[in-house]
């Protein structure tokens, strides 16, 4: 069985305020059901405050009613871990996603943000949106049409 992934928040933001790129693909997955992708109180915590920041809002122009739904979606999708754990990240901030992916033991990371991308946690692996649908698309897609196998 797949490990579940952890999506950073700048990714979530991306996509929902993005037109069709590999953010939005990903957060599409994650509320159809097709990603299998982990969570714990402080990053959810973290997805609604920068969510309904008021900058943020103007972006993706949803609602609080809107977005309870897709937050609750999210949630009903994820694979929750209680990663308490004190793990120091590159940026402070980020420590509750380095405990994380510390919890899911050789865990993956989806960001956009350079730093964390650039300093992985030992044992696990961090990727771009881009390079995660990139991978994605070769594991999950068949053989072209026309194409001999």
């Amino acid at each position: 069985m797949p490990k579940p992934c952890v999506v950073d928040t700048n990714v979530i933001v991306s996509g929902l305020i993005g037109r069709g790129g590999p953010p939005t693909r990903i957060v599409d997955a994650m509320l159809d059901g097709d990603l299998l992708y982990a969570l714990s109180a402080d990053l959810f915590d973290e997805y609604a405050s920068v969510l309904r920041r008021p900058s943020i809002v103007r972006l993706h122009g949803r609602t609080d009613d809107e977005l309870d739904v897709l937050l609750e979606e999210i949630a009903a999708n994820a694979v929750w871990r209680n990663a308490a754990a004190a793990v120091k990240a590159p940026d402070p901030d980020d420590s509750h996603i380095w405990a994380l992916l510390a919890d899911l033991d050789s865990g993956l990371l989806v960001t956009g943000d350079r730093l964390l991308r650039a300093n992985p946690p030992e044992g696990n692996s961090v990727l771009s949106p881009r390079d995660f649908v990139d991978a994605l698309m070769k594991e999950s897609s068949p053989d072209e049409p026309g194409r001999e196998t």
